[in-house]
Formats: structure tokens, sequence, C-alpha cells
């Protein structure tokens, strides 16, 4: 970490993603919370989740902008628009204006969905390979540490001064953080531009994955994991109301205790990825995920709580370990389109999660969608394990590709700073 931080445009990068992470994690939480007090459905609620996953199915087209223009600047346009958006939340009042609330929703999705994808895509061309797992690491245990105070502090100052103060204070981060990149002094040139058909370069992305062999397995466990995963987003309202009876705003209770376990793993993640790789620990993620969702079947206080906290140490071990696998196995040209690719991967089956939650939950013991959640978890972890695996013979990550062209190839960006060296090095961009 401290390597890290010796990059200027580094710690820019971490300031400004600190600030917006914080104004995410008290939104996200809100936007759900506001659609339960508006309705006093639990349906309702989770589904405002499905409105923030929709976006993932239309990913390849921002991963095509992200990999034609500059992403730095990519990432500062969706900034400037995310504010605007979050501050339609002033306009609501009532339940006549739930609707906006989920046009909100669509359209938060759709920022997060451009912006992390660029971010990882950017990545690759700030820092040397060997340092990505530490970078990715870093921003995910403080998304996750955020967890300690942005969703109980969402939560009270919902309960306080209603939605729109949060909406307020989320639009400022945002804004904070579209300023912390324009300070950044990494200096891109325009990548070069493709003849290939826009249909041919919205698709290299799924292409590149199915193509490389540790990448097309870890989109099967993913697929498996988020066929599950997104029951979570109704069913843990029912467990609020029903299995521990307490008021909605419990929920950034829960949420902070989930903070605690990804600080937990946060701060182990980089020596693990150092001592195993990146690809072993997925299982363990994936373990940990369905040891959390399995405790939570009880409804003793103690027992949940402790289930949220295996479920928060869990979530970023998986997340940071295969965005480090795309990054190392994707060749920069292409990283936009691969992440956003991946992004359909796991938003296309937990959007169909979340919506049978949703369904779900008004229908069936909560306690019979936990089981399902906590077995699907089980199986995908199993497969992690047993699959995710280097190929035989193979030393260096495998940067097989479909769509790399001899033009796009030599695509180069302006030398950035090496970490930690006062240096410069050339670096393929996208």
């Amino acid at each position: 970490m401290r390597e890290l931080m010796r990059s200027r445009d580094f710690r820019l990068l971490f300031a400004g993603q600190t600030l917006s992470m914080y104004g995410d994690t008290a939104m996200l939480i809100v936007l759900a919370m506001w659609a339960k007090t508006l309705t006093h459905s639990n349906g309702i609620a989770g589904s405002v989740f499905a409105a923030l996953a929709i976006p993932s199915l239309l990913a390849p087209i921002a991963g095509v902008v992200i990999d034609r223009f500059r992403r730095r600047t990519v990432m500062i346009v969706t900034d400037l628009l995310s504010a605007l958006v979050v501050l339609c939340l002033l306009f609501v009042h009532g339940r006549d204006q739930l609707w906006l609330i989920y046009v909100v929703a669509f359209l938060y999705g759709a920022s997060l969905v451009t912006f992390q994808s660029a971010r990882s895509a950017l990545l690759t061309t700030m820092l040397p390979d060997e340092v990505l797992g530490e970078a990715n690491g870093s921003l995910g245990t403080v998304r996750e540490a955020l967890r300690l105070v942005g969703p109980v502090s969402g939560a009270g100052l919902f309960a306080l001064w209603g939605g729109h103060a949060v909406a307020a204070l989320d639009a400022a981060t945002i804004l904070l953080s579209a300023i912390s990149l324009t300070l950044m002094r990494q200096r891109q040139r325009h990548p070069l531009r493709r003849d290939t058909h826009i249909q041919h370069e919205a698709t290299a992305g799924a292409r590149h994955l199915l193509a490389v062999p540790v990448l097309r397995v870890a989109v099967v466990g993913t697929v498996i994991c988020m066929l599950v995963i997104g029951i979570s987003e109704s069913v843990y309202f029912a467990v609020i109301d029903q299995g521990l009876h307490k008021p909605v705003s419990f929920l950034g209770v829960l949420g902070t205790i989930q903070g605690v376990g990804a600080i937990a793993a946060g701060l182990t993640i980089t020596a693990l990825i150092r001592r195993t790789g990146e690809l072993r620990p997925v299982a363990y993620g994936l373990g940990a995920l369905a040891l959390g969702v399995t405790l939570t079947l009880g409804s003793n206080l103690w027992v949940v709580c402790a289930g949220v906290l295996c479920f928060g140490a869990g979530l970023p071990v998986v997340i940071v370990c295969i965005t480090t696998i795309i990054q190392r196995r994707t060749p920069g040209p292409m990283q936009g389109r691969v992440f956003t690719a991946f992004e359909v991967v796991a938003g296309g089956p937990q959007l169909l999660s979340i919506v049978a939650g949703a369904i779900l939950v008004t229908v069936l013991d909560y306690h019979v969608l936990i089981g399902v959640m906590a077995s699907g978890l089980l199986v995908s972890a199993l497969y992690a394990a047993v699959k995710l695996r280097e190929p035989p013979g193979s030393d260096l990550p495998d940067q097989t590709t479909v769509d790399v062209q001899p033009a796009v190839a030599v695509e180069m960006f302006e030398q950035p700073a090496v970490v930690g060296h006062d240096q410069q090095r050339p670096v393929v961009g996208p």
C-alpha cells in the first residue's frame, strides 16, 4: 500500500473514490428504504435493486465507449451525469413519485457499470501488473469498510431528514470524485478508431471471456453464484421483519456489520493473492458467502449478525480476485469491453434472481429462499475449487484474445509514472 501511495495519480483516484463510494453506500440502501417507506412492501423494496441491476444487460455498449475514448474522460463525464441524476430525487415527495426512484436507480446502475469498468481498465495503464491485485484490494477494502459508516449514516440521515438529505450528500461526493480525476496528471492520447463493425466490437469482450480457459471457468462460477445471490436483496427485509422483528432501519446496522467482515478480509486478501495467486481464493470467498447465508437461517440476533459478518468477509475476496483475474488476462485495448461483458455475465443472472426474490418473498417462507441461496453458493464454491486453475504448464497469465488487431495493439498512452519510481515507462493502453 505504501508503494501505491507514492503515485500521485493513484492517491487522487483513491481519495476521490473513497468519498464517492461513501456516498454510494449511503445512497443505495436508502433507495430501497425509501421505496419500502412509501409502499410498506418488501417486494417493491427489493425490486429497486432490480432497477439498479438492469443496466448491466446493456453494459457492452458502455464497453465500446470505454475503449474508444480516454478512460479518465469517460469517468469524469459519468460522474457529472451521475450527480445530476441523483439530484432528481429532490423531486420525490410521496408515493406518486415512486417511479422517479426507479428511474434514478436504473440510471445510477448504468453509471456504476460504466465507471467501475472504466476504472478497472484505467488501473492497468496506471500501474505495473504486479501491483494490480494490491490496488484492487485497497479500493475493494475501502468500499467494504465504508459499510461501517455509509449504510448506518445513510439510514440515520433518512430517518432524521429524509431521502433528500442523502441525495444531496451523494451528489456532493460524486462531484468531488470528478474533481480528483480532473487533477490527475496522466494524459492519454485518443485511442485509435477501429474499422470493425460496432456489433463486432460490442461482442468482442464476451468472445474473449469464452476464449481464455481461466476466464471461461470464472464466468461459469460467477453465473452459478449470481443466480442465487440476488435473492438476498428482498429476503433480508423479511429476515429483519419476521426473523429479528426489527424496523427497516436495522438494515443499516447489518450493513455496518458486513463492513467489519469486509475490512478483516480486505486486510488479508493482498497477502493471500501474493502467496497463492488470485485463482484459489475465489473458492474461499464463495465458501464464506455460503456459510454466512446459512447462518442467517436462524432467528437469533447474534447468529444472524455472525452470518452477515461472514458474508461480508467473502464478498470482497471474490470481487478483488475476479477483477485481478480479468485484468491480468486481457490485453489493454480490450479491457473496457471485457469488463462490461463480464457485467452482463454477472448482472443478467443477478437480475433474474433479484426479480425472483422480490416475487417469491411474498409467497414463500423466507427460510426456503435462504436455503436455495446457501445451496447455490456452495455449488459455486465447489466448482471454483475444482475447476479454477491455471492450464498445465502455464507459468504466465493467458493473454489469448480474439479481437486485438495490429492497428489497435500499438495504441499507446503517454508514459505514466511507475509506482514507487520517478522514471517514466510506456504502457500499452486502450
